[in-house]
């Protein structure tokens, strides 16, 4: 989605840190205490976490920390440098755990997912996003509106780094993912199995005009070049937020809010 749904993005990749950020390899790193938080609360195995030397003590750590030692998580209290070098220069609060790597999940375990809960599936198809930041905060969004999966691409597309993790909030750990080599068969194959499919894009109807109460998948461009031509082609709907002030364009997440919420409460009405 562009113009109408993502801000601006030309100069973002210029950034050497974009660059960087877009090149982080996947790892099983997760960084602050939000993340943390909801690490613990999976089922994930964890091999150590890391705590600023005299912080084990201090305000949310500290229950972080007796969490990690219920678990038998081995707990290592080191200089912020180490802390630094772990999380990627990111901010980690003083607390980083290294964990086994997030298992991808397919298409038929969010189907599978849906039915056990008996509710329509709801699936996120992220079409290229590249800034982890983004893909973080869209992974956090789709979770609170009660998404049943994610799909990225393998190629062109930011994975499962620290970084998004860090962005998620924690809400990547009750968040399926699945990694697919190709978008737009993918959809084909949603198709099939009775999904409908809505694209963010400009141009499109407006997506409070549009009737959710189905079972769909919506698809969330790139920052830079939105969705792809193949993408569109193979959707049943283009749908937009129409933009009332002079600023004529959203973040990809902030476009993801509103539209999943919508879409979560219209198939829930």
């Amino acid at each position: 989605m562009k113009n109408k749904s993502y801000d601006k993005s030309k100069d973002l990749y210029k950034n050497k840190d974009f660059k960087r950020n877009v090149q982080e390899d996947e790892s099983g790193t997760v960084v602050g205490r939000n993340a943390v938080r909801e690490l613990l609360k999976s089922e994930r195995s964890i091999e150590k976490i890391y705590v600023k030397k005299g912080g084990a003590h201090e305000g949310s750590i500290t229950v972080l920390v007796a969490e990690a030692i219920a678990r038998g998580v081995p707990i290592s209290e080191v200089e912020a440098q180490k802390l630094d070098f772990l999380s990627n220069g990111a901010n980690h609060q003083g607390i980083v755990a290294i964990a086994s790597m997030k298992e991808y999940s397919t298409v038929d375990d969010m189907l599978a997912l849906a039915q056990e809960r008996n509710e329509k599936p709801l699936i996120v198809i992220a079409d290229s996003i590249e800034d982890p930041h983004n893909l973080g905060a869209l992974i956090r969004c789709a979770e609170c509106a009660g998404a049943h999966g994610i799909i990225i691409p393998k190629r062109r597309a930011v994975g499962i780094t620290s970084t998004v993790y860090k962005s998620s909030a924690g809400a990547i750990e009750h968040m399926l993912i699945a990694k697919v080599s190709n978008i737009a068969t993918t959809i084909e194959e949603l198709k099939k199995k009775g999904l409908w499919i809505f694209t963010s894009e400009a141009g499109g109807t407006p997506y409070y005009e549009t009737d959710f109460n189905c079972a769909c998948a919506v698809v969330l461009g790139s920052e830079g070049n939105g969705v792809s031509r193949l993408v569109k082609e193979r959707s049943d709907y283009i749908v937009s937020i129409p933009m009332y002030g002079k600023v004529n364009s959203l973040n990809v997440s902030t476009a993801a809010s509103v539209i999943l919420c919508h879409v979560a409460r219209m198939q829930r009405s």
